[in-house]
């Protein structure tokens, strides 16, 4: 029976309200774990500025990999050889870390239940390029322009509307260092203080 502390004392529960409250429990776990999963499902759509770096598979990654595996004695059962140890499991992953300058995430490194799924992993791309960027490469269609080098409006510098602004209250301030060098910021003149 569990028991509940009031104001003026302890009482115990019914066995059904125990019970109820345990089942309770149970589903809120799984709502929990859903809502994990839509978490990190939109973390991976997401998917720039991510901490990774940047990793390019070689042809022969599996190879290396299966040699990581046949130099610590991992051959029996071949590429679906279980990784059920976790001191194994460790020692496999920091040899292949090694091997190839790659490390695999600690959010993936329970997704990793074979030599298989090790060798899946180091046999996919990590890109780590922005989108914008990744823009940059491929051709556009005709209709599209993309302005990377944005300009930004200065009266004293600005021909091309003699100095004239469509918000002539509003001021442009450049607030973050990388960009103060590049871009100029303006303070509109008030009218009213």
């Amino acid at each position: 029976m569990a028991a509940v502390y009031l104001r003026k004392g302890f009482f115990t529960l019914p066995q059904t309200l125990a019970a109820s409250r345990q089942r309770c429990y149970a589903t809120a776990k799984q709502t929990r774990t859903n809502t994990l999963a839509a978490v990190a499902e939109s973390i991976s759509a997401k998917g720039f500025l991510r901490p990774h770096k940047p990793y390019a598979p070689g042809n022969d990654a599996a190879e290396r990999v299966r040699a990581v595996a046949a130099q610590l004695q991992m051959t029996n059962g071949g590429d679906q050889r279980k990784l059920t140890d976790l001191g194994e499991k460790f020692k496999f992953l920091a040899a292949c870390f090694e091997e190839l300058q790659h490390g695999v995430p600690n959010s993936q490194v329970h997704d990793l239940n074979t030599v298989a799924d090790v060798i899946a992993f180091y046999q996919q791309t990590v890109d780590t390029t922005v989108p914008l960027d990744a823009l940059k490469r491929i051709e556009l269609p005709e209709n599209l322009h993309i302005q990377y080098e944005y300009l930004r409006f200065n009266p004293e510098t600005d021909t091309k509307f003699n100095g004239k602004t469509a918000f002539p209250k509003s001021s442009t301030l450049v607030t973050g260092l990388k960009y103060r060098r590049k871009y100029e910021g303006h303070e509109a003149k008030r009218s009213w203080p």
